[in-house]
C-alpha cells in the first residue's frame, strides 16, 4: 500500500503500512507532538521509498533540521546515530533517498505551487498567520487528505564526497581539557576552541585566578627596607616614560642598601622573596619562556638570548619566508597563563630579525598549566623560516598587441626586477601571440631548457582571445587553481608544469605596484604548493589600498 492510497476516516491517505491516525500516535510518542512538519515528512519518506528499486540499500539527507529528520528515523533504518541520515540545514523542506553505493536516488520536496491558495497548509507553510491563529484541526485534516499530492519528486545524483563512509578518524586528547575528540577538528577539541554551549558561572571558585594568579607557598612579601641581602626572584622593569624601558634588577641579583631608593622610585614598596625552593609544582616564568621558545622554533628559527624580563624573543636564523602554524599558535594562546605573539605569516624576513616572542603571564605557572601549554606544541613547531630557492624562471609574455609591436612590452622588466629582489633570475623569456599551440610549445621548450619556474603574463581574463590557460593545459599543467580573492590580481592562476611551479600573472601587474604576484611568488620560491584553500584565506587583507607612499610588506596587504 502506498502513500497515495486511502484508508480510515475522512479518506485519509496511508503512510506506508500505517494509517494516518496510527502515524499521528507514533509521532506523539516519538516527537512528543504530532507536528504538521512531521506528518508531512511521513508522506515524503514513503514517496521517496516508492521511487527507489526494491531492495535498495539507501541513505537519506534532510535539508532542514525541523521535524523532517524525525520522520526519516521513525520510518527507515536511517538514524543520526548510525550516520545513514545527514542533516544539511538549508532551511528547505525537502529530503532525498539514494543508493548508498552509487548515489542515485530521488529528492522529495513540499511544493508550494501545489498548495491550494485557500488552504490552511499554505497559511502554515508560508507563516501567513501567527501560530495561535491557525486552525490546527483543519491543517491536520488537509495533510491526511492531500497526502503525497502536495509533494514533488525529482531524480538526483549525490556527489562522490557524500558517499564516503562517515568516520571519526584518529582520536586525539585535547591538550586543554583532556577530553578525547576526533583529531580532524584540529589541535584542540571544538569546545575549547570556543564552541562550547556552556557558560561557567562567574561565581565559580577559582574564577579570579585568570586575573590574580596564585603564587607558591614559599614566596612571601617583604617591604623594600627589609629586602637587603635578599635575591630578586625575577627581572624588575624600570620605565622612564618616553625615554627608556629595561630591567633595573635581574633575577638572582642581591639587593643592597643602595638599591632601596631606586626600588622606591620605581614604585616598588614591596618585593617577593623566598626562603626555600618553590618545589616541582611550580615553573618560573624564565623556565616557561625558554621551554615554550624551544618547542615553537622550527627550521630557520631560534632563540639566541636568555629570557629578558620573563620573555624570550625568537629570531630568524636565515633570510626567508616566515611560516606560522596559526592553529597551533591559537591553541597555545588559549591555554591559561601563557602568550605568544608573532609577525604575520608569509612575511619575508632577514637573518636575525625578530619573528615572535613568548612568555608566561604570572611569575610562577602551576605545573599542570605549564604542561597543558606544552601539550599544544607537541605536534610540531609553530614558526619556521623557509629559504627561498634561486629559481631559473621561464617568462612567457602573451598577447598579439605585444607580439606585433603595437605596444611595447613592459612585463619582462617588472618580472625580472621582482625575481632579482628574491634571489632568482630570468633563464628564458619569450613574447608570443595569443595562439594556443604556440603557448603550449613555448612552455614545453622552457622546461626542456632547464627552467624550474614558469611565469606567464596576461591572457588570463574572460575575453575570447585570452587563450593562455588553454595553452598551459595543453602543455601539461596540473593542480591548476584559477581566480584569487586578491585585488589587484583576481585573475591569477597557479599550478605546476611537471615539477616546475607555475604562476599566471594578470595584466594588472603592468599598472599596479603591488599585486598577487608579490604575495604568491615568495611562497612558490619557498617550495610551497598553493591550494584553493590557501588562496581563500587571503580574502581578508587581500585588498591593496594603492597607497601613494607604498610601505609593502609593512602594511596589511596579504596579511
Amino acid at each position: 500500500m502506498t502513500a497515495s492510497q486511502t484508508s480510515g476516516a475522512a479518506g485519509y491517505r496511508n503512510i506506508g503500512s500505517h494509517t494516518f491516525e496510527e502515524f499521528i500516535e507514533m509521532a506523539r510518542l516519538f516527537h512528543n507532538y504530532p507536528a504538521p512538519g512531521l506528518l508531512i515528512g511521513g508522506y515524503m519518506v514513503e514517496e521517496a521509498r516508492r521511487h527507489l528499486p526494491e531492495g535498495t540499500l539507501f541513505e537519506a539527507i534532510s535539508e532542514t533540521s525541523w521535524c523532517l529528520p524525525d520522520a526519516i528515523q521513525m520510518l527507515t533504518p536511517c538514524t543520526l546515530g548510525n550516520g545513514w541520515v545527514r542533516v544539511l540545514n538549508f532551511g528547505i523542506y525537502a529530503m532525498s533517498m539514494y543508493d548508498k553505493y552509487t548515489g542515485v536516488g530521488v529528492r522529495v520536496r513540499l511544493d508550494v505551487d501545489k498548495l491550494p491558495a485557500d488552504s490552511e497548509l499554505r497559511v502554515w507553510f508560508l507563516k501567513e498567520k501567527p501560530k495561535p491563529e491557525q486552525d490546527s484541526d483543519k491543517l491536520r485534516w488537509e495533510i491526511g487528505t492531500y497526502g503525497a499530492d502536495i509533494l514533488s519528486v525529482e531524480p538526483i545524483q549525490v556527489s562522490k564526497e557524500m558517499l564516503v563512509k562517515r568516520s571519526k578518524g584518529d582520536i586525539a586528547i585535547c591538550p586543554l581539557c583532556g577530553d578525547a575528540y576526533p583529531s580532524m577538528h584540529g589541535p584542540m577539541c571544538r569546545s575549547c576552541r570556543g564552541e562550547s554551549p556552556y557558560v561557567r558561572p562567574a561565581t565559580t571558585e577559582g574564577d579570579g585566578e585568570s586575573v590574580v594568579y596564585p603564587v607558591p607557598e614559599t614566596l612571601h612579601t617583604v617591604a623594600v627596607d627589609d629586602a637587603v641581602g635578599k635575591d630578586a626572584l625575577h627581572d624588575m622593569t624600570r620605565i622612564v616614560p618616553g625615554e627608556s624601558k629595561g630591567a633595573a634588577f635581574r633575577k638572582g641579583q642581591t639587593f643592597e642598601a643602595g638599591d632601596l631608593c631606586r626600588l622606591q622610585t620605581m614604585g616598588r614598596n614591596n618585593v617577593y622573596v623566598s626562603e626555600s625552593e618553590v618545589g616541582e609544582d611550580w615553573v618560573h616564568e624564565n623556565d616557561c619562556a625558554k621551554a615554550f621558545a624551544d618547542a615553537m622554533s622550527g627550521a630557520g628559527v631560534h632563540a639566541p638570548a636568555e629570557p629578558h624580563e620573563g620573555k624570550v624573543t625568537l629570531r630568524a636564523e636565515r633570510d626567508g619566508l616566515l611560516c606560522v602554524d596559526t592553529d597551533r599558535l591559537y591553541a597555545f594562546n588559549l591555554a591559561p597563563g601563557v602568550m605568544a605573539a608573532s609577525r604575520n605569516g608569509w612575511t619575508l624576513v632577514r637573518q636575525d630579525a625578530e619573528v615572535a616572542a613568548t612568555r608566561a603571564i604570572p611569575l610562577y605557572l602551576r605545573r599542570p598549566d605549564f604542561q597543558r601549554a606544552m601539550a599544544t606544541l607537541e605536534a610540531g613547531p609553530v614558526f619556521q623560516v623557509l629559504p627561498l630557492k634561486a629559481a631559473r624562471a621561464g617568462v612567457l609574455i602573451t598577447g598579439d598587441e605585444v607580439f606585433n609591436g603595437t605596444i611595447e612590452d613592459r612585463f619582462e622588466g617588472i618580472i625580472r626586477a621582482k625575481l632579482t629582489d628574491l634571489g632568482s633570475s630570468v633563464h628564458r623569456c619569450a613574447i608570443v601571440p595569443d595562439d594556443r599551440d604556440i603557448i603550449r610549445d613555448t612552455v614545453k621548450q622552457f622546461i626542456a631548457d632547464g627552467c624550474d619556474l614558469i611565469i606567464t603574463t596576461a591572457g588570463l581574463s574572460v575575453d575570447p582571445d585570452d587563450v593562455t590557460r588553454h595553452g598551459l593545459v595543453d602543455a601539461g599543467a596540473t593542480d591548476l587553481v584559477y581566480g584569487a580573492p586578491i585585488l589587484p590580481g583576481a585573475m591569477t592562476l597557479v599550478g605546476r608544469v611537471g615539477d616546475a611551479p607555475l604562476l599566471g600573472v594578470p595584466a594588472c601587474a603592468l599598472f599596479f605596484k603591488r599585486t598577487s604576484l608579490d604575495l604568491l611568488l615568495p611562497r612558490l620560491l619557498a617550495g610551497l604548493s598553493i591550494t584553493r584553500e590557501d588562496l581563500a584565506r587571503l580574502g581578508e587583507g587581500g585588498m591593496c589600498l594603492g597607497c601613494t607612499n607604498c610601505s609593502f610588506p609593512k602594511c596589511p596587504f596579504g596579511k
